[in-house]
């Protein structure tokens, strides 16, 4: 179940949203004065140290409490030390769209239970560039896994219209995309790999060397 993340058959989504406004020029008398901005959801920084280079990760603890709690506890008792980034996907010919896998592959002496799943639809995230999310089987057995994506690859969002689970996204890249980039490059067997992911391993697994907080 670690290793189980399906090629969706519906195509990559996209949009643009253009947002245009003027400044703000001064309130007529009697008029509301304008608000604060509400806060920013609190995350924590985490910092994947890799063979390839450093990727930095803002993890989302407040809107996905579940599964960023669940990938916080393995950074802190350093479960991912030594793990590796083992997958690398391309959804396009030119790696515009894609996804990179890594995590303790089901290692039974690793892994701790599986957390509840954590779907889009409830925490507002969504599979956009640099996005990070836990790689599973069914709902509910996500352990130690996990994915980035390359591109804004939103089918992988819940869709509650079609009863789609999707997957459940925690956190993203704040610094190191370019290494999340060079991961997808690397080299993949030919003869690695089960079912849907046949093909898909890389032929050197990117070992990260360390997981840790920077906050």
């Amino acid at each position: 179940m670690w290793s189980l993340l399906m090629r969706r058959s519906r195509g990559l989504q996209a949009g643009w949203l253009l947002a245009l406004c003027g400044p703000w020029a001064g309130a007529a008398v009697g008029e509301e004065p304008p608000r604060n901005p509400p806060a920013a959801p609190a995350t924590v920084k985490v910092a994947l140290k890799t063979s390839l280079g450093d990727i930095v990760l803002a993890i989302e603890k407040e809107r996905a409490p579940i599964t960023a709690g669940n990938f916080l506890r393995y950074v802190e008792q350093k479960r991912l030390d030594g793990s590796t980034f083992y997958r690398a996907l391309k959804l396009d010919e030119q790696g515009q769209y894609g996804l990179i896998q890594g995590g303790l592959r089901g290692n039974p002496r690793r892994v701790l239970k599986p957390i509840a799943h954590e779907p889009t639809s409830v925490t507002g995230l969504s599979h956009v560039d640099g996005a990070i999310s836990m790689a599973r089987g069914d709902p509910g057995t996500a352990t130690a896994d996990f994915f980035i994506v390359i591109g804004d690859t939103v089918s992988y969002d819940a869709n509650p219209e079609t009863g789609d689970p999707g997957y459940a996204v925690f956190g993203r890249v704040i610094e190191g995309m370019e290494v999340v980039r060079a991961i997808l490059e690397q080299p993949r067997s030919a003869d690695s790999g089960e079912g849907v992911m046949h093909g898909q391993m890389l032929a050197n697994p990117v070992r990260i060397l360390a997981a840790r907080r920077t906050d």
